[in-house]
């Protein structure tokens, strides 16, 4: 059987660091998104000769978050990564994706083969592999029939990395703790986003070693952000997007205000780098506006896109 599915990209209306936590990692609070820039993911299952494709309903109701080093009676192949430095063994999120999925639910005897064309751009802060990740967790659930529960999917998903809960589900929502706590709020209104990543890349590690919460003075009014959302009030959200990891990029990295700054000129009602960067959007009412805006940076930046707010 073969499956075709889309991996959503994400942006961040607004991204604080509360604290770091006793384990090294950070504790986020988030609102994100999911939007119609996406990845297409082939997934390509076939009887293979390590078993008989069976699965242990009881296994499957015993079995907790593996460690991805377990042997597996099936094989996990990334036929085409789409993008030339993308590994396309175990280290693609896609793979590891898969190598969970089967040895959490016990399904043995298959080789898979999957196919990733990207169209997200990587180390961008779009949340491009976790959402290739989160795509072949969904895509797997609904061709073995299996029927996650969403508390299983979470834990499956932040094995894999912070964004990839977000990712499974999408829509809007509020993320917090290391992205594994998930409220649902109201939807984004429709508009039309630009995005735009410049030509240089961000180390998410390198870039969360530089934040010091306790120097943090300014942070997103999110409470604000969810009530404006409640109200289906386009414009208030957009006044209020902010990333505190815009206090902390390394110096020389003046295309994330260049950037902002032409989307601005063109009537973006806010504009804010998404994630850990360097990636900026703006957000627009009209689609006039989003058009001038893109067409304008698409003359300097090969990876600027038009998009739309994606719902669950």
């Amino acid at each position: 059987m073969t499956e075709t599915g889309r991996a959503y990209a994400k942006i961040n209306i607004s991204l604080d660091i509360i604290s770091k936590m006793d384990n090294g990692y950070h504790s986020l609070k988030t609102i994100m998104q999911t939007v119609s820039l996406c990845d297409e993911i082939t997934i390509e299952c076939i009887p293979g000769e390590t078993g008989d494709g069976s699965l242990s309903r009881s296994e499957t109701r015993q079995r907790t978050v593996p460690c991805l080093t377990v042997p597996l009676c099936s094989t996990v192949r990334i036929v085409d990564s789409g993008c030339y430095f993308l590994p396309k063994d175990d280290r693609n999120i896609a793979a590891k994706a898969a190598k969970i999925f089967l040895e959490h639910t016990g399904i043995s005897g298959y080789d898979l083969k999957i196919s990733v064309k990207k169209n997200i751009p990587v180390c961008a802060g779009l949340g491009g592999g976790s959402a290739d990740g989160a795509c072949v967790l969904r895509m797997l659930d609904k061709m073995f029939k299996t029927n996650l529960e969403r508390d299983t999917l979470i834990k499956l998903g932040s094995a894999i990395g912070s964004d990839v809960p977000f990712c499974i589900f999408g829509g809007t929502m509020l993320a917090e703790g290391r992205g594994e706590i998930l409220t649902d709020i109201a939807p984004m209104p429709m508009c039309h986003i630009v995005i735009c990543k410049p030509s240089f890349s961000f180390s998410t590690p390198e870039l969360f070693k530089r934040v010091n919460c306790r120097k943090i003075q300014i942070r997103p009014d999110t409470d604000e952000i969810i009530a404006a959302l409640s109200n289906n009030d386009l414009q208030s959200v957009a006044q209020r997007v902010y990333n505190v990891f815009e206090d902390f990029v390394p110096r020389g990295a003046s295309e994330i205000e260049d950037i902002k700054s032409v989307l601005l000129d063109n009537g973006a009602l806010g504009s804010v780098m998404t994630g850990s960067g360097p990636t900026v959007f703006g957000i627009f009412e009209d689609r006039a506006s989003a058009d001038k805006a893109y067409a304008d940076l698409k003359k300097e930046y090969s990876d600027t896109y038009l998009a739309q707010p994606v719902e669950n």
